[in-house]
Parts: C-alpha cells; structure tokens; sequence
C-alpha cells in the first residue's frame, strides 16, 4: 500500500467506504471491508448438531473457533457443490468472528457512500431483504449483503434483545426528542421498540445520516427550536448517502450543532473504530447487540435518572 493512499483510508469523516467484492455462482456481492480480518482457502469444518441449515459447523485455524456460514446455500437454500478453490472471509463485527464461504474475491473498491443507493423493496424483499444496498464498481454491479441480518437470522441470540429492556423494570415516560439514524428496517423497528418501552417516547427515524443531516440545517439558527426539536441524536455507521461518521464530523465541527450529544450504534464498534469515533466527537460508541447498554447511555446523557418525567 502506498504512503498516499494509506493517508486517505486512515481519514474520518470523509463520508466514503471500501467494498470487498465477492461471487457466488458468478453474481458479484460486496461487504464492507471494515467487517473483514482475513480472506483464508477454505478449510475442513467440523458439523455442529442441531444449528441451522446455512451453518457449515465450526473450524480453528489458530487460536479461536470461528463458526463457518454457507454463503451460497444461504443464498440459495439448497445445497450446492462445495469447490477445492472456495475461499473463507473471515469477519469481525458485534463482537463475533464468522467465516463466510464464498467462491472468488476479486477485488477492494473505495467508493462514496452517495454512491451506493437502497435497493427498491421489490427487489430486496423488503424488511425481509439481506441486500442492503446496490454499488457500482469498475462498471458492473455488486449487491453488498446484510450481513448483520443474516447472522440474526441464523442466531436470533445474537441480536439485540428485548429482555435486556425488560430487566430495566417499570419506567416512566420521557418526551426528550431523540433522532435515530438507522438504515435497516429490522435494527430501526427494533430501537424503536427498545427505547419505547424504555420510556422514550418522543422519537424521530431516518434512513441514513444524509436524510438526519437535511432535517438538522433548518435548526441552526434558532436556539429555541433546536432545543425543542432534537436532545440526542444515535447513528449507525454504515449507511447509504451519509455515514455516521460523517454525520458526527458534520455536526461536531458545527458551532451551533456541537452540544448535540451523538451515540454510535454500531456492529463495527473494535478499538480502531472506537479512536476514530472519539478524534471526531462521538460522545459514545457501543456495539449494536447492547441495547440495554444504549438505554443506559441515552439515560446518561440526558441527565435521567429514570423516574423522573421531562415536560
């Protein structure tokens, strides 16, 4: 890698994102390089009883035992002739590794985040899609997965978990406006829930950072109406349009704007990730799976001590 180069991956804020690209049975896909550690051959993977049918079964290659997802078979539902060339991407995100079986890697592209836009529900399925958002890269099309989605999916345990609300007992309503910046259905219906329960009552959802970012300008200006329209603002990293990077950058380099604490709710929460969130102002950085965590933050930062009713 280039000196010039490895300047322009280690910037922050610059609203752009590396994809990996990928095939199965000659289709490209594409997942963001900051999920991936390491591209591996694939290996023999010792079967786990009772998991589900896209679950190969797990393998050791060195010190941990990372389980192994059939990426074709997930795609497809059915089983499919597993080749000598078949390669593992190796991942880290909410705080797991998974190995994901794929057929080719073919290459890394930096794009804009503008540049990726969300499939139309016809094609993705919906809330029900893992097709997360449609690229361009070097002329042809890369669908990028879900992949966040399809892990919930095969181990429900993994995603963010009601009960952890629930343990927090009964709390009493707060109508502290909080804008949440989410791009998947699933994870936004979700948080919606959590914090709703939670007692947060006074919510505000968007899509991606861009559509957040638009509804903040109009409140620059007046003190007053930015108090009354929005106290805290949570955002996902990963994005169409606008990244939550780049929204805190945004936002935190902006006289007017600064004091508006930010959260990021995140898969991709590791150490490196945690510095870059801290150089450009997160005021807290937590990994996706911790809502109960979140609602703990959320409490925090707005000065709650969860009894009490802001009018």
């Amino acid at each position: 890698m280039d000196h010039k180069k490895s300047e322009i991956l280690l910037e922050t804020g610059t609203n752009e994102i590396e994809i990996m690209q990928f095939t199965i049975n000659d289709i490209l896909y594409g997942i963001n390089v900051a999920k991936v550690r390491e591209i591996m051959m694939s290996a023999p993977v010792h079967a786990m009883p009772h998991s589900h049918p896209a679950v190969e079964g797990i393998f050791k290659p060195r010190d941990i035992v990372i389980t192994v997802i059939d990426l074709p078979k997930y795609l497809s539902r059915q089983d499919g002739e597993k080749g000598e060339k078949d390669l593992f991407i190796v991942t880290n995100f909410n705080k797991m590794y998974i190995a994901f079986r794929v057929h080719t890697v073919v290459g890394i592209s930096r794009l804009s985040w503008r540049d990726i836009q969300k499939p139309d529900n016809t094609v993705s399925g919906g809330s029900d899609g893992v097709a997360t958002g449609i690229a361009q890269c070097n002329g042809e099309l890369v669908t990028i997965l879900d992949f966040e989605k399809i892990v919930a999916e095969i181990a429900p345990e993994t995603s963010i978990q009601m009960s952890e609300v629930d343990a927090l007992g009964p709390r009493e309503r707060n109508t502290c406006p909080i804008w949440v910046a989410e791009d998947s259905i699933l994870l936004s219906q979700m948080i919606r829930t959590a914090l709703t329960k939670a007692g947060y009552t006074n919510l505000r959802m968007f899509p991606n950072g861009a559509e957040l970012w638009e509804a903040l300008i109009p409140l620059k200006d007046d003190p007053e109406k930015r108090e009354k329209n929005v106290s805290l603002i949570i955002t996902d990293l990963e994005m169409p349009q606008m990244d939550g990077h780049r929204l805190t950058k945004l936002v935190k380099t902006d006289d007017k704007l600064k004091t508006i604490p930010i959260v990021i709710f995140s898969s991709l929460i590791t150490e490196e990730m945690r510095i870059k969130g801290k150089n450009i102002g997160a005021d807290e950085q937590l990994s996706k799976p911790e809502i109960g965590h979140l609602i703990g933050i959320v409490d925090h930062l707005l000065g709650r001590n969860g009894q009490e009713e802001h009018e």
